[in-house]
């Protein structure tokens, strides 16, 4: 193995490492991963790898990059719905930074254990509105936002699918 294809290698698995480690927390993990999406993308051309590949990378890279900028745009505005007077539906701008998070544990070329943990922190996203519901019950002066609850619990089906996807793909073929 050349040293180029070692450095292309070292950077897909640490990136894929940030990725799994930031998605334990989503809004602080974020600076966590968009990092890590950058050294996989980076990784993947370094590698040489075909071109469908290093774009698909490039693509989660960028989708994960517009939805972070969203988020901490919104956090240092205040956020959104509520007394912001900004509508929830602002809150679609983030939704790239889940999807391309999620496409980039599941997708081509990744190494397996990249969706075996990704199906554990697929499970992780199931737990969290459940965690949320419980503490808004102890404190009810805890805002609590349903249709986020739910976003963060379709990631997780989804992510938990295209992992399972991508491990059977691999058996079969």
């Amino acid at each position: 193995m050349n040293a180029r294809n070692l450095w292309a290698r070292i950077l897909i698995i640490a990136g894929s490492i940030a990725m799994l480690i930031g998605a334990i927390d989503p809004m602080e993990g974020s600076l966590v991963i968009l990092p890590g999406s950058g050294l996989v993308a980076l990784g993947t051309f370094l590698g040489q790898s075909e071109r469908r590949l290093i774009a698909y990378r490039v693509w989660v890279f960028v989708l994960i990059a517009i939805g972070v900028g969203a988020l901490w745009g919104f956090s240092m505005v205040g956020g959104f719905g509520g007394n912001t007077g900004r509508s929830m539906w602002w809150g679609v701008l983030i939704l790239p930074y889940l999807i391309g998070w999620s496409m980039g544990i599941w997708g081509p070329a990744t190494p397996r254990w990249v969706p075996v943990l990704g199906i554990v922190v697929g499970l992780w996203y199931l737990v969290i509105p459940v965690i949320i519901l419980m503490q808004s019950r102890s404190d009810p002066r805890r805002p609590v936002v349903p249709e986020a609850l739910i976003v963060i619990g379709i990631i997780g089906l989804l992510t938990i699918g295209g992992c399972i996807g991508r491990l059977r793909k691999r058996v079969s073929g």
